[in-house]
This record gives C-alpha cells, structure tokens and sequence, in this order.
C-alpha cells in the first residue's frame, strides 16, 4: 500500500466506546517508541497496555490511570537484563494474556509485541518501528558486540528467533510503517505491504522561535548504545580541537567517557528544559547511526539546528541536503562510517555554515508534528474498522 494522506482531523471522540489493548514491546524507558504510545494514548485514552517489561518509576508518569498487563519475564533482575533475554521472548508473549474482549488490538512494534494471542475476529493494526533487529538484516552488530565464545550460540538462538518470528507475521491485519525505509523491510522481511506513518514530534518543540545564531560545540543526543556509532564520534573528535557534547546514557557510556579527549563532554541524561538549551546551544547534531526513522534529527530541527548525519536509513528521509542552496537544506551527509568521511562532512558542513536557514529547518521539521500523526494514524485505524466490518479481512 502507498502513504496516505488524511485531511479530515479525527479525535478521540471518534473512537469513543472502543475497547482497545495496546501491546508495546516494553515499557523500561521513554525514547522514541514510548513517545508514539503516549500519542496513541490521545487517541485511546482508556486503552489497556500490554508488555514485556514494565518499569513503573520511569514509565508511570506518562501513562495515566491506563492498566498495565505485564508478561511473566517481568521480575526485577530479569528487567534490568531485558536486552540480553531475546531467546525468552517469544515465552514471554505468550504468556501476555488479554484480560477483556477488545473491539482493536494495536501492537507498538520492535520486538514480539505483534505476536500476541488474539480472539478470532478482533482486528489488529500493527504499528512497527522495524523487524525484529536482532532476526532481520542487523544480526551481525549484535554478534559483533559479543565475546567471540557467546557468538555461535547467539547466533543459533537469533535463527531460532526469527523462526517465530515468521509465525506471528500473518497475526497481523494491516501493517504501518514508521518510515519508507521501514515499510520496505516489512515488504522484504514480511512479504507483507505496509502504509507509512512517520512519527509524532511533539508540537510544544515548536514553541520556541528558531536560534538566531550557529553555536559554539556540536552534539550528539540520544542512547549511548553499540548501533548508534557514538564511538564513532569520539574517533573523530579525539582527532581535532572541536568541541563535542554528548547529551545521554547507555551501555557505552563508561567506555566512550573514558577514551574521550578534553574537548568530549559527556553530560548524562538532562531534564527536557536543558536538553532545549543545549540543542539551541549546539551548531549541529551528528547523527552516526544507520536509524530504523529517528526522531532525535527532527526534534533538533524544531529548534532550527541543523543536522550532519551518516548516508542511510531513516535520516535519508527527515535530512534535506541541498548543497546548492544551503538556506533551503536542514543538513548535510556523510557517506562511510568512518572517522575520514566525518571529518570531510564537519569541514563542508562549516564552509556553509552561515547560509542555513534556522526558519527553513523548522518549518521543515514542523511537517512531522504530532497532529499530522494523529490525524493520519486516526485515518488508518478507521479504515482497518471498515474493512473488518464490511467483512473485507
């Protein structure tokens, strides 16, 4: 299925009455794909959630009176492990049983999320961020990381996964995709069809006029993890006096720190209102990760800071670069991950530092706010009702 566009707004008042279960894969922090249940949740404000792993202290402020349904992984060492537990997954879905009947399951996915057991008849709208990464296409970054010893087992244990995997495929009636890049995985993977929805950027980014100036450092934001090429970053900046500040946490966060020259600064996670500041703060934010979309460039782009980021995945569709007309671009790419392609990319990126437009790149990132997600999401979700009763699926 092709993007479409819905110009009527739909409300919650639309969906009044219905009783929806949302599965998210787990609820233990709040990124990118919390922030699209918390938008789904305008839509479903009495929806039931159902996951894997819920860790209350960070989760709850954002949920309401919502109920939680957790699976049986949900304990507080397993929790705190919950990456490395891929091979109980699929136990752990199982084990998610839903509590009512529901007139629309909506499953929030990255994970098994979509594999949930669900009555003859009742629809389901998956909403996926990607494939499973661990199964499809990105199995080596995840091996790589591993003591040479656990690699052949993990390996095993990833096959076995994406053998499940396929079974919960066709448990879903409709798929859409969080961007171009994911709808094509959903196509190869999948063999399945999907709509695209990008995600909600939240409108009060939009608040604020865009910086006046170019800053004094650039920064990278977001989850110190192993795919998101921070060490990349260091490599780099370790090799010039510029100045590089790191907004965030993650496993990688006690080896980068320590590796990092002077001119590196690690802050941790910062409280929204210093994360504003520091993005307006900021000439532009690296982005080094092969992303499935990636919110973090937009949300800068709201402030009017461009964006540098690594040739692939889902920035390809949120970066605009226009070399010839710079004033008209919300940043620029580098082609290889690599310390010599980041440094040609800082140098053409400071040769027209002065000609981006702060204005042009938050009217651009304003096009992916919230109510355009709602109002498309709103639209995908009524026509998946239609279809099941018109009896079509």
């Amino acid at each position: 299925m092709a993007a479409v566009e819905f110009d009527m707004p739909i409300t919650a008042d639309d969906f009044k009455g219905l009783k929806v279960a949302i599965v998210h894969y787990w609820l233990v922090t709040w990124r990118g794909g919390e922030k699209v249940l918390e938008s789904l949740l305008k839509l479903f404000p009495d929806a039931d959630i159902y996951t894997l792993f819920y860790d209350e202290s960070v989760c709850r402020p954002y949920l309401g009176n919502n109920q939680v349904y957790t699976s049986s992984l949900d304990h507080g060492f397993l929790r705190k492990h919950y990456q490395k537990l891929f091979p109980l997954y699929p136990a752990g879905i199982r084990s998610l049983k839903l509590h009512r009947k529901y007139d629309l399951i909506l499953s929030s996915e990255s994970g098994p999320a979509k594999g949930i057991a669900r009555p003859v008849g009742t629809p389901h709208l998956c909403y996926i961020h990607t494939p499973m990464r661990y199964c499809w296409g990105f199995s080596q970054s995840y091996l790589g990381a591993l003591p040479i010893w656990l690699r052949g087992v993990a390996r095993w244990r990833f096959d076995r996964l994406k053998e499940w995997d396929r079974t919960t495929i066709d448990n879903v009636d409709r798929y859409v995709a969080n961007s171009r890049n994911v709808a094509d995985r959903v196509s190869r993977y999948y063999e399945r069809s999907a709509d695209v929805c990008y995600p909600p950027i939240a409108l009060d980014l939009f608040e604020n006029p865009p910086v006046s100036s170019s800053g004094s450092y650039y920064l990278s934001f977001g989850a110190i993890t192993p795919y998101k090429n921070v060490d990349l970053l260091v490599e780099t900046f370790n090799q010039t006096d510029r100045k590089l500040v790191i907004v965030g946490d993650g496993s990688e966060r006690s080896r980068l720190e320590q590796a990092a020259n002077d001119n590196i600064t690690f802050t941790g996670s910062l409280p929204l209102s210093e994360v504003i500041d520091t993005i307006r703060g900021a000439k532009a934010l690296l982005f080094p990760g092969e992303e499935d979309f990636g919110m973090v460039p937009l949300e800068v782009m709201s402030q009017g800071v461009p964006v540098i980021a690594y040739r692939k995945g889902g920035a390809l569709e949120t970066v605009v670069e226009n070399l010839q007309q710079p004033a008209q671009s919300s940043g620029l790419f580098f082609d290889e991950p690599a310390v010599s392609s980041v440094l040609e990319a800082l140098e053409a990126f400071e040769s027209l530092e002065e000609q981006f437009s702060p204005h042009w790149i938050q009217t651009h990132a304003r096009k992916f706010g919230e109510d355009r997600f709602l109002r498309e999401m709103s639209g995908h979700i009524a026509d998946l009702l239609k279809d099941r009763k018109a009896g079509h699926l």
